[in-house]
């Protein structure tokens, strides 16, 4: 969330926790295109292991698959979540790192073709303190499918921000 080419995170100068707080319900904004290819779905089965044909027999899934060819695995398509946060996500000034704490809420609703492309809308849920320097923001990430009615999925994730000295929070 929020990262630069280096790995650094993208804050936004002035811009506080409880300022993000006061945005709850609202959208935190919808990330540019990407292309789910073969190639980027190949790579994802041999990371996994998950070579289930209807993603990597390209042959077979344009003869037998529901779907009218390969698609990318769910949780690949899940997995784009940080990549296409970060056309989106500037975070809070202070923060030092950002850990991934869960899903709340998760459902895959359709297949994403290889080939087709995807961008996320995201919308702010919730920012609960932890500790004076630690919050919990939970965040509504919908993947669109170019073209396609349905997302591809829906999910409320979970994120820890740390920040390096405490900080004042209020809610608005």
């Amino acid at each position: 969330m929020g990262m630069q080419d280096k790995g650094e995170l993208r804050t936004r100068p002035g811009y506080t926790i409880s300022d993000m707080a006061g945005e709850i319900g609202g959208e935190i904004g919808i990330s540019g295109w990407m292309k789910v290819d073969q190639h980027m779905i190949d790579g994802f089965a041999a990371s996994t292991g998950d070579r289930q044909w209807i993603h990597v027999d390209v042959e077979r899934a344009a003869r037998e698959s529901p779907f009218g060819g390969a698609v990318a695995h769910g949780f690949l398509t899940l997995a784009l979540i940080p990549v296409l946060n970060d056309d989106i996500a500037a975070l809070p000034e202070g923060v030092e790192v950002v850990i991934n704490y869960g899903l709340d809420r998760l459902r895959f609703l359709t297949p994403v073709k290889a080939g087709a492309r995807v961008r996320m809308r995201s919308k702010l849920l919730d920012v609960q303190q932890k500790t004076p320097e630690r919050f919990l923001v939970k965040i509504e990430q919908v993947i669109e499918i170019e073209g396609e009615e349905k997302p591809a999925l829906i999910a409320e994730t979970l994120l820890l921000y740390v920040f390096a000295e405490p900080q004042e929070f209020r809610r608005h």
